[in-house]
């Protein structure tokens, strides 16, 4: 079997060519059809088709349509997209809000065995803040006694016509700011003596809603 040998080349170069050419056809036709287009409507009311999106409308939003009229994608108008990012913010809030009451369930019930303990352990804390209030009572009650013999004694200088010395100024003026600490000191540890029992009170009925279907 003999070959046109001249003529076999250029038959071979003009099928690939036209198959090339085939193929970008096929490719523009699919890039065509699947093209999208944009649709919005302007401030008169007016319905606009477009393959871009004027940036004035990114902020109200548009439809992205395809050729075929179907929607296939929405863009979020300004308003949309922050309450979104809103709504995301509260879903990571509540669920951070989750992770630590579990974190704070187990450490409960790994601490406790009984509302007993529960109530040994709120004893504890309040037995402290009443030694320290009863501390600041004793030392307060000296102070104020050193405040009226220090009161009286300027009283009979000035009576005999002297003038009070800076050294009893002073140590009056220190045992008024000490009573005033002492003072802050008892309403302090009075005030958490009531978030003491809060809290304790708190925790027993969040460990027996927890212990409340154990046998």
């Amino acid at each position: 079997m003999q070959t046109d040998k001249p003529n076999f080349q250029p038959w071979r170069l003009t099928v690939r060519r036209t198959a090339s050419s085939l193929l970008v056809l096929v490719l523009l036709a699919a890039g065509a059809a699947h093209a999208a287009m944009y649709r919005w409507v302007d401030s008169n009311g007016r319905v606009h088709y477009s393959d871009t999106l004027p940036p004035t409308y990114q902020k109200s939003g548009a439809a992205e349509m395809n050729k075929q009229g179907t929607v296939i994608k929405r863009t979020q108008s300004e308003a949309e997209r922050r309450a979104e990012a809103e709504r995301q913010a509260e879903l990571a809030r509540l669920k951070a809000e989750q992770a630590r009451q579990a974190q704070l369930d187990r450490a409960l019930t790994q601490t406790y065995t009984s509302e007993a303990e529960i109530d040994l352990a709120r004893d504890r804390a309040l037995e402290h803040h009443r030694l320290l209030i009863k501390s600041a009572q004793i030392r307060a009650e000296a102070v104020n006694a050193t405040l009226a013999e220090l009161k009286d004694r300027m009283a009979r200088i000035e009576k005999a016509g002297r003038k009070v010395g800076p050294g009893i100024v002073e140590q009056y003026e220190q045992a008024e700011r000490e009573n005033l600490e002492l003072k802050r000191t008892i309403l302090n540890n009075e005030e958490a003596m009531v978030r003491v029992r809060d809290k304790y009170t708190a925790d027993k009925l969040r460990f027996r809603e927890l212990t409340a279907n154990q046998p």
